[in-house]
């Protein structure tokens, strides 16, 4: 029997105009977007489809922008009266996750993800840190990548993203000798992101220590989903998990690959990707192929792919 997986990206999937399309055509996803700009008293929505990539491209309006662009396209495919058996977020996208299980309202959730994005920025002072992506490293000598960066700055395994993809974190001199190293032992490619802040590291635990200070003052409510968790790449079991994994997952490593492949295991075969963006998608189908099985990854990220989507998951 089929099983379905909802999964949601995070920061870096952004783009002006995100979800225009459904605020034109579909009610319940205006709605969603009406709500954001009333709980932030800001015109989040115009800063979406109109504004300028610069100031969305700041964390602290990324954040709230990409939440709500996906729980509005979220809201059209709910609407049609899909729903899944599991689901999962990238880092950001993990709080759309937690919305649509029901454990984080909506309201809650842009506030925190606002002040998510302030506490990530602020933690590390601009142009300390970086990001990049290594494509086609072997895993068994991502040890030595990290060691040759050891006199020159923290450098960590952001994410997990996928068989050939794996993205460091850390200051940008040891990050910058952590690629060439890295090219030395097979890698493809060693590109780096560009994002203003070494996201998932052990140089974010304080924006973590402060966003449980938000979390804490949160009502959550149990999941109606089975929820994915970045942190281990398994089943939230309990809401008590919620606060602890989320303040970890700041300053720990995306363990996408590894939640994706427990869904998998536990019989999903279908993945929808919500969202701006397609990567996770990509990742989905390359980890499948490693693991030799046959999975369908589709996206939503606009009304055409909405459409797409919905033909084939009504399909008879």
């Amino acid at each position: 029997m089929t099983k379905r997986a909802f999964i949601f990206p995070g920061q870096g999937s952004q783009h002006i105009g995100m979800g225009n399309d459904f605020f034109n055509k579909i009610k319940e996803s205006k709605l969603v977007f009406e709500e954001a700009d009333d709980t932030l008293n800001m015109g989040l929505s115009n800063l979406i489809f109109n504004g300028e990539d610069e100031d969305l491209k700041k964390t602290e309006n990324t954040q709230p922008a990409i939440l709500t662009a996906s729980i509005a396209m979220l809201k059209a495919l709910e609407n049609e009266g899909l729903t899944c058996d599991y689901t999962a977020g990238l880092s950001l996208g993990e709080y759309s996750s937690l919305v649509m299980s029901k454990a984080i309202r909506f309201s809650d959730a842009l506030k925190v993800v606002r002040e998510r994005g302030k506490f990530m920025q602020e933690a590390v002072p601009f142009g300390i840190g970086g990001m990049a992506a290594l494509l086609g490293l072997n895993r068994d000598n991502l040890p030595q990548v990290l060691l040759a960066a050891k006199d020159y700055g923290i450098v960590e395994v952001a994410n997990y993203n996928s068989p050939e993809q794996i993205v460091i974190s850390g200051e940008v001199q040891g990050l910058r000798i952590a690629c060439k190293k890295a090219l030395e032992l097979g890698a493809k490619k060693a590109v780096e992101l560009p994002v203003s802040a070494p996201f998932h590291t052990s140089l974010l635990s304080p924006a973590g220590l402060r966003l449980k200070g938000e979390l804490e003052k949160l009502t959550l409510g149990d999941l109606k989903s089975r929820v994915i968790s970045n942190i281990d790449g398994k089943e939230i079991t309990s809401k008590d998990e919620l606060v602890p994994k989320l303040v970890d997952q700041v300053s720990n490593s995306v363990l996408w690959h590894q939640s994706i492949e427990y869904m998998i295991n536990q019989g999903v075969d279908t993945f929808v990707e919500i969202g701006p963006g397609k990567s996770l998608s990509g990742f989905v189908k390359r980890i499948g192929k490693s693991m030799g099985v046959e999975v369908k990854a589709m996206n939503v990220s606009d009304i055409q792919s909405f459409e797409d989507t919905i033909d084939k998951l009504t399909v008879v």
